[in-house]
């Protein structure tokens, strides 16, 4: 219990601080459901926020302000409201949140999802949609994934043959995981490639999982050292294994850059980009992992 009193006295005392420091910097949000100090509204929130935001709306309006812990949040569920924020204000609305999974899995916000609104966000969206998201790159990989898909058909009609029960679900993410793999990594990569028992599958889930899941650090920075709930202890080692992963596929890249390929994948793009020092911001390693572990598991 003493970790809980220690975390309380912590989030009251910065509360405390940001009230006497800066009275008159407080964001102003639309008209919303009355809060409470330090929680503001997340003490209305169940366990089917979607339902509850909905029950709130209705009462409070389309456009609403929320204050999560001590992030603001505006809530809109109307159609013309949503065009307002897309579209007329997109620009004014184009940052994202901080969270404690996109700083420990994905590289401290380096790629396109996670990352800071503003030039180096721009620059690098503008890098990968030119560089690796092109048309011209994509049909560069439609033999591979033409190749692919009639190895799935030939194993269902094998099936058939054999009047054998096939997980069709799991063979369709097979198939795109492999192409992900081609594609990005320039080969298929099986779990023994990978220096954890989870596999695959597993861990993109669990880091996926950690993405979506509450975390009291992202509502409450101020405690975010302390781990209370154990899931940065977790995430530092899930991205441990990723970044070993990840360093061997360019390790393997550069030892076997002499050899000429008739389809560049994502990583030999990218080595070749830093290397010529045409990026228009810094773009290192820990840049091409970035974008390599987020191609990799939001693809997949």
């Amino acid at each position: 219990m003493a970790w809980i009193w220690a975390a309380l006295s912590v989030i009251v005392f910065v509360y405390l601080l940001q009230e006497l420091v800066s009275p008159t910097k407080k964001k102003r949000l639309p008209p919303g459901p009355r809060g409470l100090p330090i929680l503001g509204h997340l003490h209305l929130l169940g366990k089917n926020p979607n339902q509850d935001l909905y029950h709130l709306a209705r009462k409070h309006g389309s456009i609403m302000g929320l204050r999560l812990g001590f992030m603001p949040a505006v809530i809109i569920s109307s159609p013309s409201g949503a065009e307002l924020v897309l579209k007329t204000h997109d620009r004014v609305f184009a940052n994202r949140p901080r969270s404690e999974a996109s700083k420990y899995i994905w590289y401290e916000h380096k790629n396109m999802a996670f990352g800071q609104y503003g030039p180096y966000w721009r620059n690098m969206r503008k890098l990968c949609t030119v560089e690796l998201l092109s048309s011209r790159r994509i049909k560069q990989f439609g033999a591979m994934r033409k190749a692919e898909l009639e190895l799935l058909v030939s194993s269902l009609k094998r099936a058939a043959e054999m009047r054998e029960i096939v997980d069709l679900s799991a063979m369709v993410s097979g198939l795109i995981g492999n192409m992900n793999c081609l594609m990005v990594f320039g080969r298929k990569y099986t779990d023994r490639d990978l220096d954890n028992e989870k596999g695959f599958k597993m861990m993109t889930m669990e880091a996926l999982e950690f993405a979506g899941k509450f975390n009291l650090a992202d509502y409450f920075p101020c405690v975010g050292f302390l781990d209370l709930l154990g899931m940065n202890r977790k995430m530092k080692r899930l991205s441990k294994t990723f970044d070993r992963f990840l360093e061997k596929i360019i390790d393997d890249h550069v030892k076997n850059k002499q050899e000429k390929k008739q389809t560049q994948d994502f990583v030999d793009t990218m080595m070749a980009i830093m290397e010529s020092g045409k990026a228009e911001f810094q773009f290192d390693r820990r840049h091409i992992k970035a974008v390599l572990l987020i191609s990799f598991t939001h693809g997949s």
